[in-house]
């Protein structure tokens, strides 16, 4: 079976089992502080595992891509140089949210491996955890499976979210490759091998563990299930490796085909192959190469690949082409491989480009280092000024130590990174982290949309990453309340600002966060004393709510602006909406000319000035989907999902939970700010709304007036007054710069005397007063015209500073070069040069040093004659 039959094989059948195919999420998790990346199929339905989100469903199946690349589940070392390691695989599973448990959950799976995949039972193992009798006598007395071939583990059949919440033991399924494999069954000593490899976990979540360590049973145990896609199409198509599947050999040939390599056993081909899978996915998902977090990690994939290339003997950009193949072998499973690929390759490549301006200089540095190692040991510092200078992840410096049998210093690379840290800590300002505590409460209900102040309980007070029970005046802390009329940030939008009032109490909300379910309203009591079960009348400062819905609504309406005016190929990259101004990012290989951004302010408020309504729509998101609604970059969106349609003719339609305006006439106006680069590939537009952006247009009037003023004209002939002046301004320019060479050579022929022939080579040194450094220049052409075969040193104090020029003929300087004598001059008078051979500039700051150091020349002459 090819691997994309595999995948609609298991999705089928599941969906004849009664569960819902619910589409791969992001590899950008929504809303989750605590994930990096989509790292399995569980992710997306964390929160329906957690009590806090409801689905109109209780059994789903999925196809979900992830990635292991970074931070706690990180497989980037491993790749290319084992069977089964990559940083982008595909994970089949089926869930149970409260629904069916173990028995369910174990028949399934032996029917689809045995029934539909038609896998010889004879050649699966199974795993239970060492507790769970209830598993056991399910595999061993109802499917009878033989005792032969099961075993019961610890810890490996133990599964956690975290050191807190759901948990509970899992069954796991193993596929034996034969005894002309070598390996031993799962719970042997020689169980790392390759006879036995894991093919599918069930894991059976039945607890949630206490802070105390407690085991409190589940009200409704759900099932959790995970089958790499990579791993089982290895066994249905008979091949040992998951490099050896369709999926992986399509890519091999297109790799080797980029490279100019031959045997695609080669684990530089592999490590391409892999890396062009999760570095185009990433793009895809909306991640950008940049040097912090996600950005990271995929930089680090995408120059590890490249690194590779160079290992094959490819020089030249390759890696951006392989987008073709993979969108070939996967467009059809995720279609967006197929709209984005030419903006996916544009990423590729200039990324490529600026690596190769870094990468030479880099391996210099580090065949240098090499070159005096004494050990085996790569050490910290050098690994690390190869990171920090030279943008060499860890990973590459330690494939090129693999490579030469070395290895690196990660205690010493890991100091000189925390030392960095520090110095960036001591820098900056952070917020306190109010989200490791775990919270076993209802949700909060947000009324946000139609109401600005609500009546609400305490529900629970985090203080310093803790749980505690009560407040006393000047504490800061987080509360939990039951409902909740302040907005949580996400989506670009700032969490909201107010008060939490009662008899006595006053408690300062500076904003608003998610965690989970839960909103925590941040801040610091005022007056008296808080305490958890407390009720409390909250208010939203409206002021400041007003306008960052003005600032909020507008970003929609530049959105739809900027593909309008520019492509659809931007899409949101980023934003941050408040109450004093909008920021937007987004994909854009090029800067925004000042025609387009024109047109794209115009637009913006033609749709403002037309007054239309804002309106919202709950729906589901196929629904959405069908109706044109774009989604927002980083947010989270559950199966019902809100639609924002403003502007004529359905202008912008997107999906935003955040708070927006009425009518666009409530925007009132927009105005651009700025505009520029921030990554490859990514701009950035600020602007203003409402009053700022009016009282923006105050400022510039006064400043216009202002400088009316100063040049004696009208706001309105200001632009003609300018342009007369500058062209007086430039005529004069010309006229004292055509002065000043006159006066610099005024008496030449006494010049031309005062040469000293040294070797048949006249040697001119003198300083000319009322000269600068273009007239040095000038005069320094004209007199090696007058001298023939001449060496001249021009000084001249201009400004208070000494400005110096050095001229050598062209007969002369394959014996003497106008650089180095800049240099000798330049730092007798305090200061630095250099130049060509023929010619070179040069100054300082000590004017009294100039008759000494012009002494100097015809000494340091005689000396230096080639």
């Amino acid at each position: 079976m090819k691997s994309a039959e595999i995948r609609d094989a298991f999705l089928n059948y599941f969906a004849s089992k009664g569960h819902s195919i619910v589409p791969s999420s992001s590899l950008v998790p929504g809303n989750d502080p605590t994930l990096l990346f989509t790292n399995a199929g569980m992710n997306q339905f964390k929160d329906v595992f957690l009590g806090g989100e409801q689905r109109d469903y209780s059994r789903a199946t999925s196809s979900q891509r992830c990635v292991r690349a970074g931070g706690k589940h990180n497989d980037l070392e491993n790749v290319g140089y084992t069977a089964r390691h990559h940083t982008f695989f595909e994970m089949l599973g089926n869930f149970s949210f409260g629904d069916y448990f173990k028995r369910d959950a174990i028949a399934f799976a032996w029917e689809f491996l045995t029934g539909v995949l038609k896998l010889p039972p004879e050649r699966l193992w199974i795993t239970v955890h060492v507790s769970d009798d209830e598993a056991a006598d399910i595999w061993l007395k109802e499917v009878g499976v033989s005792a032969e071939r099961f075993s019961r583990l610890d810890e490996d059949n133990f599964w956690q979210m975290g050191d807190t919440g759901p948990c509970g033991p899992s069954s796991e399924i193993f596929y034996d490759h034969g005894t002309d494999v070598p390996g031993g069954p799962p719970g042997s000593e020689n169980d790392d091998l390759d006879r036995y490899i894991e093919i599918w976990n069930l894991v059976f979540m039945q607890y949630e563990r206490q802070s105390s360590g407690e085991l409190k049973p589940l009200p409704n145990p759900s099932i959790d299930t995970g089958m790499g896609l990579e791993r089982i199409a290895a066994v249905m198509q008979g091949v040992h490796t998951n490099y050896e599947i369709d999926l992986f050999q399509h890519l091999l040939k297109a790799a080797a085909a980029a490279t100019g390599a031959s045997d695609l056993e080669n684990k530089s081909l592999r490590v391409i192959a892999d890396h062009i899978r999760s570095s185009a996915f990433l793009i895809s998902d909306g991640v950008l190469p940049s040097n912090e977090g996600r950005g990271y990690v995929l930089r680090r994939i995408i120059r590890r690949a490249i690194r590779h290339g160079h290992q094959l003997g490819q020089s030249q950009a390759f890696f951006h082409t392989l987008v073709a193949a993979l969108a070939e072998v996967m467009g059809d499973a995720y279609p967006e491989l197929k709209e984005r690929q030419s903006q996916i390759a544009k990423v590729l490549l200039a990324e490529e480009e600026q690596f190769a301006k870094t990468l030479d200089k880099g391996m210099a540095v580090l065949e240098e280092a090499l070159g005096a190692l004494s050990g085996r040991q790569i050490p910290g510092e050098v690994v690390f000024t190869l990171y920090d200078t030279y943008g060499f992840p860890v990973d590459l410096t330690a494939d090129i130590a693999r490579e030469r049998e070395l290895t690196i210093d990660h205690s010493g690379y890991e100091a000189a990174m925390e030392a960095q840290r520090q110095r960036a800590r001591a820098a900056g300002n952070f917020k306190v982290d109010y989200t490791q505590a775990a919270l076993d409460v209802p949700a909060t209900v947000f009324s946000g949309y139609t109401e600005l102040n609500a009546d609400s309980q305490v529900l629970a007070i985090l203080r310093d990453g803790a749980v505690v029970t009560e407040l006393s005046e000047g504490d800061d802390a987080a509360l939990v309340l039951d409902r909740t009329a302040f907005y949580a940030e996400s989506g670009g939008q700032v969490g909201d600002s107010g008060y939490l009032e009662a008899d006595g109490v006053r408690f300062e909300v500076r904003d608003c966060i998610k965690q989970g379910a839960h909103f925590l309203h941040i801040g610091r009591v005022l007056h008296g004393k808080v305490s958890q079960g407390d009720r409390l009348s909250g208010q939203v400062d409206a002021g400041v709510r007003g306008a960052t819905a003005l600032n909020h609504s507008a970003t929609h309406l530049l959105h739809a602006a900027l593909r309008q005016v520019l492509g659809e190929h931007v899409t949101q990259k980023g934003s941050l909406v408040d109450s004093e101004r909008l920021r937007f990012d987004f994909s854009h290989f090029e800067a925004v000319t000042a025609e387009e951004l024109k047109r794209i302010e115009s637009m913006v408020n033609d749709q403002i000035l037309a007054n239309t309504e804002v309106t919202t729509e709950l729906c589901d998101m196929e629904t959405a989907k069908a109706r044109g609604a774009m989604a927002l970059f980083g947010e989270k969106y559950g199966e019902q999902v809100r639609v924002l349609s403003m502007g004529t003719d359905r202008f912008s339609v997107e999906l935003c939970g955040g708070t927006h305006v009425k009518r666009t006439g409530d925007i009132g106006l927009m105005r651009i700010v700025s505009e520029s680069g921030i990554a490859s590939g990514v701009r950035r537009i600020e602007a203003i709304t409402g009053r700022s952006a009016l009282a923006a247009f105050d400022t510039a009037e006064q400043r216009l007036g202002r400088a009316a003023a100063l040049i004696k004209a009208s706001p309105d002939s200001l632009v003609d007054k300018l342009e007369q002046l500058v062209g007086q301004n430039r005529k004069l320019e010309k006229e004292l710069a055509a002065l000043k060479t006159k006066l610099a050579s005024a008496g030449s022929r006494d010049l031309v005397a005062e040469a000293v022939e040294v070797s048949g080579i006249k040697v001119l040194a003198v300083k000319l007063e009322g000269a600068d450094a273009k007239s040095l220049r000038d005069s320094a052409d004209q007199l090696k015209n007058k001298l023939g075969t001449a060496v001249v040193l021009l000084a001249a104090e201009d400004e208070g500073k000494v400005a110096l020029v050095a001229g050598v003929t062209k007969d002369a300087t394959a014996r003497i070069k106008a650089g180095e004598l800049m240099r000798y001059v330049a730092e007798q008078v305090g200061g630095k040069g250099g130049g060509r051979p023929d010619m070179a500039q040069g100054g300082g700051s000590d004017v009294a040093a100039i008759d000494a150091a012009l002494a100097s020349v015809v000494p340091w002459v005689k000396e230096n004659l080639g």
